[in-house]
């Protein structure tokens, strides 16, 4: 069984501590995640390369995409319950979710909340999930508008 949803937007931070900026479009690099952003590139093979973001997320705490720091803001339900292991395919990259992301009081803080920890309390169960790239065809683009993917995992063997 698949779910499909899709790219809403596309955020890339180029170094830690300034803020991301929006893109029309971004590369997937093997085990590197996205090009020109500076969360898979400092430790290549992480399972932080990529943090995906549903909408609703956003949406219930009145944010803008790119506020929780995801690179992907999708419009996809149920994301957050995808176990690590769930294949995505997103534009021209296949993505792994390694499981989801925890919520901390940095965020808060990076957006100027009044309670930062509160903040925290209201992303547990719903802060996104972290994902690597495995995989790219053509040239690994993936642009706002793109559908997501997502593969049921294989069954376990006996």
């Amino acid at each position: 069984m698949k779910a499909r949803g899709v790219v809403l937007a596309i955020h890339l931070q180029p170094a830690k501590g300034q803020p991301p900026r929006p893109v029309v479009q971004a590369r997937a690099l093997v085990g590197s995640g996205l090009e020109g952003d500076c969360h898979g590139k400092h430790r290549p093979g992480s399972a932080r390369q990529v943090l995906l973001v549903d909408r609703r997320t956003l949406e219930a705490l009145g944010f803008e995409p790119g506020a929780l720091r995801e690179q992907l803001t999708v419009d996809l339900p149920g994301l957050d319950s995808l176990p690590p292991g769930v294949r995505l395919t997103v534009g021209e990259a296949i993505l792994e979710v390694s499981g989801a992301c925890l919520p901390c009081e940095v965020i808060g803080r990076i957006n100027a909340v009044a309670d930062p920890y509160a903040l925290r309390d209201a992303l547990v169960g719903r802060r996104g999930v972290l994902a690597k790239v495995i995989e790219v065809v053509g040239e690994g683009r993936i642009r706002p508008g793109d559908p997501l993917v997502v593969e049921a995992p294989a069954p376990a063997s006996p």
